[in-house]
């Protein structure tokens, strides 16, 4: 008894830990190494983890300088006796994920705890999906290609040449100010929603109404609405599953707004107030198209690539107008003003007007309220105007059912918000 007494009340040591987690995070990058059958695999890779966690911990610089080069050498024989035995090209990939073991170990050795489980995480993801990430480089057209390049200039070499603080328009127009950075980043995010969205939908597009209504309305919910129309016109029998796919992509939406207000906002506090009348649309949303939806029907969603130099500097414009009128319909209205203008955004670009709303609400011009408001409205503008487009349909039922079950949602989230409010 004394002796368990005194193990349970000694303090362990940190360094021990560490190691013990950089040992484990080695064998989850080893484990597909291992299923794969290749000459190193679980054990190997959390020895080479623990050895750079021991050299780390013992505080000397040479040793993990020395330990990285002979992890270096290692993968480099490995390399050469895989290429002698196989007969085929070479193939430096264990050898790479031995050397991202080994700093693994080294970085959670040194503290860096969540980067080192980012890192491993990641790396093991990278690992796993080898056919589908072959299949998906492979499958691209050069006009996807340059589109991907075009985006990565786009987020990582013009995010960082605008200024970090607020700039007036110049004369001080408007008197107001713009957070070009702030704006950018959501004109990218926005961007990246579409094009992993995009990537989804081409590679499996066809399985469902799930991917084609939610992901399909991530990226276009309009391209969502100009489908559904088309099928039901061909095929009136299949409206059950395109009211479905049609409330699916008003779920996407105010996901998107969603994430634009809470990630948009971590900073200055998050925006909470819009948070429960989002997720009341998500949901509600999701459970209609779940009643509705003729589940064992397949549908074809045709989406252009999202990307282009000219479509991403047009739709970075459409937000920056939308930012400016909100501003100065504050400014010089009020809220009325604001309210009235996140509406009429909302029927182009809920996103935009979401935008508006927590920029404004950054910068301290309105409070959470007013902010939560303005986003509802823009919201509730997008879902109209998609309901809108269905009535001129050549299917009555078919637009009726879409208007009945967005006025139903529309309606929790409203009651959601006026509780809120009181």
């Amino acid at each position: 008894m004394t002796i368990y007494l005194q193990l349970a009340t000694y303090p362990i040591d940190t360094g021990v830990l560490r190691i013990l987690l950089a040992g484990a995070l080695g064998m989850f990058l080893g484990l597909e190494r291992e299923w794969s059958q290749k000459s190193a695999g679980i054990r190997t890779f959390a020895l080479v983890s623990l050895l750079a966690a021991v050299f780390t911990v013992t505080g000397r610089d040479s040793l993990v300088v020395v330990g990285g080069v002979l992890v270096i050498v290692q993968g480099i024989l490995l390399a050469v006796q895989g290429l002698r035995q196989e007969r085929a090209t070479l193939s430096l990939t264990t050898s790479v994920s031995l050397l991202v073991a080994y700093g693994v170990g080294a970085v959670v050795a040194a503290g860096y705890i969540l980067e080192g489980v980012t890192v491993a995480v990641f790396s093991s993801l990278l690992l796993v999906l080898k056919r589908e990430l072959h299949s998906f480089a492979w499958g691209l057209s050069k006009q996807e290609l340059r589109s991907g390049t075009e985006f990565a200039i786009l987020a990582f070499v013009i995010y960082p040449l605008l200024p970090a603080e607020p700039v007036a328009l110049p004369g001080d127009l408007l008197g107001i100010s713009l957070e070009l950075r702030v704006v950018w980043l959501m004109v990218v995010f926005v961007a990246g929603i579409g094009f992993v969205n995009y990537a989804i939908v081409q590679a499996y597009g066809g399985k469902g109404i799930a991917v084609t209504g939610f992901f399909g309305g991530l990226a276009s919910s309009t391209a969502v609405v100009g489908t559904m129309i088309d099928h039901v016109r061909q095929q009136p029998a299949a409206s059950s599953y395109a009211v479905a796919a049609i409330l699916l992509a008003d779920a996407a939406m105010a996901l998107r707004n969603l994430l634009i207000t809470v990630l948009f906002t971590v900073e200055s506090g998050i925006l909470l107030s819009p948070l429960l009348p989002l997720a009341a649309v998500i949901v509600g949303s999701v459970a209609v198209a779940a009643h509705t939806a003729d589940w064992s029907e397949d549908i074809e969603i045709d989406l252009k690539s999202p990307f282009s130099l000219r479509n991403v500097l047009g739709f970075g414009g459409v937000f920056l107008l939308v930012v400016v009128v909100g501003g100065f319909a504050n400014a010089r209205f009020g809220t009325a003003g604001l309210y009235v203008t996140s509406a009429l955004s909302g029927l182009v670009s809920s996103a935009g007007a979401t935008t508006s709303a927590v920029l404004l609400y950054r910068g301290g011009a309105i409070d959470e309220p007013t902010a939560m408001v303005a986003i509802l409205l823009a919201t509730a503008a997008s879902i109209v105007v998609k309901a809108a487009l269905t009535a001129p349909g050549p299917d009555r039922s078919f637009a009726g059912r879409v208007a009945l079950w967005s006025s139903v949602v529309l309606g929790g989230a409203s009651l959601l918000a006026v509780a809120l409010l009181v």
